[in-house]
């Protein structure tokens, strides 16, 4: 059989044809692309004719299409539905690969070729649009900070580094993923499951027949906390839940996936590779690309924040404390304790989410919610085709509309939790929007919602609600996007920019006209009452233990990435002591609040793209505060929350739109007037101007 990824898919949206797709076709067709590649960026290094947008740029963008098809695709099955082979050949490539983007970056004959295209442009001999001039500018930086200056010795040297790099990371997240799956508890006394709720017990007796258990099994998810220490009333297994979350890659529970010598490689690697680049460190030379352009700036944000959020935190300790001693005199607050305590005094104070869940339904949460507001934000509307498959039997594709009918694109739908699945929640783009290539986006949505038992309806939780929103932030970014470089679409924006759209979708999960219609009784029909409703928009302010164990990830991971290589352990014993002394010097370490992510399970920073970029979250929440403040004086008597078409109009044409192809912070300026201010996020914690 012809291998699929040869050539363009014929099939809607030029859809993978995942039907068909072997992963020996992976394989083959990662040689063969790998090879055109090289061929086709040969050509144009060589080509003798004046530099020109069209034989540069274009023909830049052009290449590497089989290559580009391939990984996308992979990428995608790979992290939402792994087996063996998979694995293997991410373990395989992701070197080469790595080899594959030096022979690029370090070519000499490129860089010139794009130089002399900057060259013409300057001369006058050339005219760059904005998007022409911006993609040059990036590409000739990207050559800069790439190493193509460095004498031949160091870029050997270079190419080392990079190769193992890309291994250990594919190491670290095989490891990550099976430790996750092995770090989940095993109950076989009922009665320890006091308080969940039914659906809740079925599908952890569901997770245990699949693990051929008996009883129940409590899987855990990617971040510290865990869901169901909302709700259980056992203290004990809250406590052994809690340490199974937090024990992850630390080699004592399970040291088959012990993950600390291979984080302690990678952050020693990326130092000397910052180094050799001629930076003081890695966050310096990744925080030169971002909105905050300086490692000065990260701190300075991160250090102003802290001691106001971890003194909201220790106030919110002495209440849950005080509870505690209500119902276990003499009894010691833990961390096990905080969440299962919070939502009863929230229950009392403000508002008990718990009492939501019947009332979530995913189906309708993602029709009436996700997608109604996107359809009235920006006019687009969801179609779903059954008769398309994707990259699991799991994946639903809906194709997504304009207000007049044109087709714009369309969206991948993964919800469910699964063992093959990665932890946490994300969108990708299979194929990237591009007026050159005359391509529509392609992009996914990735969740873990727990999957519901069978004859039961999935019921989701807040949390679950607001990533899906979140998530849906980052495929809107990929389906509004209007630019003409696929290399520049959606999401390729700074890493402290591209959470920004994100976190704006989140507020319309807030907007009482919206929760009204997705928040119904799943058996009653009912709408959620409205005390009720008026309850949960009155809780929205974030708590100091939410925010602080943010913080505490994003204060590791500058850690990680900023520290001398004297002050780095030498092997993975000394990564626990490492968390503990920087936590203490940056004035974050709290006995009841671990980081969002210990180091260990660390996906973001360790597997994925985050290193030294964490904070990311943190910043673009500036923009966030900022913008949700706009939406709201866009307020109309139809549509007080501010969504209105108008409004939506305004942020797609200069944000979502823009994607990458100009500068970030110039997209925001363009669209709010001038740059965010601070004093909105400042209020949202509940922290003084």
């Amino acid at each position: 059989m012809t291998n699929p990824f040869l050539a363009p898919s014929t099939l809607p949206y030029s859809l993978p044809d995942y039907a068909t797709i072997t992963d020996a076709h992976v394989r083959e067709a990662l040689e063969i692309g790998m090879e055109q590649h090289l061929a086709e960026l040969e050509e144009l290094a060589a080509d003798t004719a004046p530099a020109t947008v069209e034989n540069v740029l274009h023909a830049w963008e052009r290449s590497g299409a089989t290559l580009d098809r391939t990984l996308s695709a992979f990428w995608v099955a790979r992290s939402a539905d792994t087996n063996p082979e998979r694995d293997a050949i991410m373990a395989e490539f992701s070197p080469r690969l790595a080899a594959h983007s030096d022979a690029i970056m370090l070519h000499p004959g490129l860089y010139a070729r794009l130089r002399r295209l900057a060259e013409r442009a300057a001369a006058g001999e050339v005219e760059l649009d904005e998007q022409d001039a911006f993609n040059l500018a990036e590409r000739i930086r990207g050559y800069a900070r790439g190493g193509v200056d460095l004498p031949q010795d160091q870029q050997a040297r270079l190419r080392e580094l990079n190769g193992e790099l890309a291994t250990l990371s594919t190491t670290f997240d095989t490891a990550l993923t099976a430790g996750r799956n092995a770090a989940a508890v095993h109950v076989t006394d009922e009665a320890e499951l006091a308080g969940l709720a039914d659906d809740d017990r079925a599908r952890l007796r569901e997770a245990a027949r699949a693990a051929d258990l008996d009883g129940w099994l409590v899987p855990v998810v990617n971040t510290s906390g865990q869901p169901l220490l909302d709700s259980l009333e056992h203290r004990g297994l809250r406590e052994r839940l809690h340490r199974a979350s937090v024990g992850r890659g630390l080699g004592g529970q399970d040291p088959e996936h012990d993950t600390r010598d291979t984080l302690v490689r990678i952050a020693r690697l990326r130092l000397e590779r910052a180094r050799l680049l001629g930076y003081p460190h890695h966050a310096a030379y990744a925080h030169e690309v971002t909105c905050a352009r300086t490692t000065d700036a990260v701190n300075d944000i991160l250090a102003r924040l802290t001691p106001g959020v971890v003194a909201l935190t220790d106030r919110e300790a002495q209440a849950l404390g005080a509870r505690l001693h209500t119902l276990e005199p003499g009894a010691t607050l833990e961390p096990w304790d905080w969440q299962f305590l919070a939502v009863r005094e929230a229950a009392e104070t403000s508002f008990d989410a718990d009492l939501l869940k019947p009332y979530l339904e995913f189906e309708r949460v993602l029709q009436e919610g996700v997608f109604a507001a996107a359809t009235a934000l920006y006019g687009i509307t969801f179609h779903e085709r059954p008769e398309l498959v994707g990259y699991t039997a799991q994946a639903r594709v809906f194709e997504v509309r304009e207000e007049d009918g044109r087709v714009l694109g369309a969206v991948v739908v993964d919800a469910w939790t699964r063992p093959t699945k990665k932890g946490g929640a994300w969108m990708t783009s299979i194929v990237d929007q591009s007026h050159l290539l005359g391509d529509l986006p392609l992009v996914t949505n990735t969740c873990n919602v727990p999957p519901p038992a069978p004859g039961s309806p999935s019921l989701m939780t807040w949390d679950n609600v607001i990533t899906l929103f979140h998530e849906f932030g980052h495929d809107l970014h990929g389906l509004l996007s209007d630019v003409r470089y696929p290399s520049r679409s959606g999401t390729s924006v700074p890493r402290d920019f591209v959470e920004f759209p994100s976190q704006v979708n989140e507020i319309w999960a807030w907007e009482p006209a919206l929760i009204q219609r997705y928040a119904v009784h799943h058996e009653t029909g009912d709408p959620l009452p409205a005390e009720w409703l008026d309850a949960l928009v009155a809780s929205r302010q974030e708590s100091g233990r939410d925010t602080l164990e943010l913080l505490a990830a994003m204060l590791l991971d500058q850690a990680w990435h900023q520290s001398p290589l004297e002050d780095l352990p030498t092997d993975g014993s000394g990564v626990e002591a490492f968390e503990a002394a920087a936590l203490g010097r940056a004035g974050a370490a709290h006995p009841l609040v671990p980081p969002r992510y210990r180091s260990a399970y660390f996906h973001h920073i360790f597997g994925g793209g985050y290193a030294a970029g964490y904070y990311s979250y943190l910043w673009s929440e500036v923009m966030d505060a900022d913008t949700v403040a706009w939406f709201r004086e866009q307020a109309t008597p139809g549509q007080p929350g501010g969504m209105t078409r108008a409004a939506g109009e305004r942020f797609r044409r200069e944000v979502l739109g823009r994607g990458g192809s100009i500068e970030a912070m110039e997209s925001y300026r363009r669209f709010r007037g001038g740059d965010p201010d601070v004093s909105h996020l400042l209020s949202r914690l509940g922290l003084p101007a």
